[in-house]
């Protein structure tokens, strides 16, 4: 009949007030935990999802991302998958496999050359001169004026807060000096550059 109405359904209820899930894929337990859960708000449900050590190469993280997040993964509801590793030992080829992968699979891609240490001085410097290890990001890192005490078990986001925008700014153009270059971010080649700040901006996106 016309005015009847309709039968009252729960699960339509809690599928329509349902918000979007970005997942994010990490290979730290620390760094990059502590840094991320400070996006988590009302507006933006983050989950970090750490990988086992037998996933750490680029290109398994990448393949086992949807495993790793187990059935709670909708992309019909608006979820999304970054995962977040540095260059380590990975080769070019590794490197040029999980973009592949990650652009079929259509997910983000947050990745720093040499580590994601190099994401924090940008808060601080335009540094675009050679990296060689991850010992001398954070050698950089822990310079006079800076993060002087920094380990990686330290939560710092309250300290890099105010200069993100300024990150933002130097991680972006360090980019588009790469892609001019022709030299592929997603290489050993592209050192030193980050593009966790894609990822900042996705995250920032979701908290207008």
């Amino acid at each position: 009949m016309a005015g009847m109405r309709k039968e009252y359904n729960p699960n339509r209820v809690a599928r329509r007030s349902r918000r979007p899930v970005v997942y994010i894929v990490c290979e730290g337990k620390e760094t990059e935990i502590n840094y991320f859960k400070h996006f988590r708000t009302r507006n933006c449900l983050v989950n970090i999802v750490p990988i086992p050590s037998k996933h750490k190469a680029a290109e398994h993280l990448v393949r086992h991302a949807k495993d790793l997040v187990k059935q709670s993964f909708s992309p019909k509801d608006g979820d999304t998958i970054w995962c977040v590793f540095d260059r380590d030992s990975n080769t070019n080829e590794m490197l040029s496999n999980a973009e592949k992968y990650a652009a079929a699979a259509k997910y983000g891609i947050a990745f720093s050359n040499p580590c994601f240490e190099y994401w924090f001085l940008l808060n601080y410097i335009d540094h675009v001169g050679y990296i060689g290890d991850a010992a001398e990001a954070l050698r950089l890192l822990r310079e006079p004026g800076r993060l002087e005490n920094y380990e990686k078990a330290h939560d710092v986001f309250a300290a890099l807060f105010g200069s993100q925008d300024a990150a933002i700014q130097r991680a972006s153009k360090r980019i588009e000096k790469l892609g001019k270059e022709g030299t592929a971010v997603l290489s050993r080649d592209s050192n030193p550059c980050t593009t966790v700040f894609q990822l900042v901006e996705y995250l920032m996106h979701q908290n207008p």
